[in-house]
Formats: C-alpha cells, structure tokens, sequence
C-alpha cells in the first residue's frame, strides 16, 4: 500500500510541474526616465525555451483594454517578478488602435 501512494505521490508532482513553464501575466518593467508611452505598460513571464512569440504576444493582447494594440518595447531577465523557470519579462505598450 505505501508503494502506491509514493507512487501517486510522484504522478501528482510530475504532473503539478508541467504548469511551471505556463507563462502569466505580472507587473511590467518601468519605462526608462523621459520615456513617454503610448498607452499602459503590460508584462508577460516566460520561459524562452517553451514559449513561443505568438503566445507572448496573444497574452500581452489580452491585458490590454478596448482596441489597443500590444507591442513590445522590453525584455529583461531578472528575478524579481518572474521565477526561475519562467525567468523572461516580456513587456509590451497598449498603444491605441489605429
């Protein structure tokens, strides 16, 4: 019996880690001094080796409101607000639909 449970143990684990390198919407780098944007600023933590720019950029997408288009003006690869797995920081402007 204690075989099977360190078993199911070791199922739920393996498959818990699969959700690790999803990437998900965080807090976007600040605009550098004297930088204006065009709109609001959104972010996206991923891991370059799992996620592709299209998936990226639907992310970014989806946090900006109304018509607004997402582009990227950053990517930074520290810590702070991304963890280890999903190191990358995309962020992206909502600039106003044209």
């Amino acid at each position: 019996m204690t075989r099977w449970r360190a078993l199911l143990l070791l199922l739920g684990v393996a498959v818990s880690g699969c959700s690790a390198l999803t990437p998900f919407a965080t807090p976007p780098l600040a605009a550098s001094p004297g930088v204006a944007d065009a709109g609001p600023r959104v972010a996206v933590c991923y891991n370059a080796l799992k996620t592709a720019p299209q998936t990226l950029q639907e992310l970014a997408q989806a946090q900006c409101a109304g018509k607004a288009v997402a582009e990227r003006v950053d990517t930074d690869y520290r810590l702070d607000d991304c963890p280890t797995l999903t190191p990358g920081r995309a962020t992206f402007v909502c600039k106003p639909a044209k």
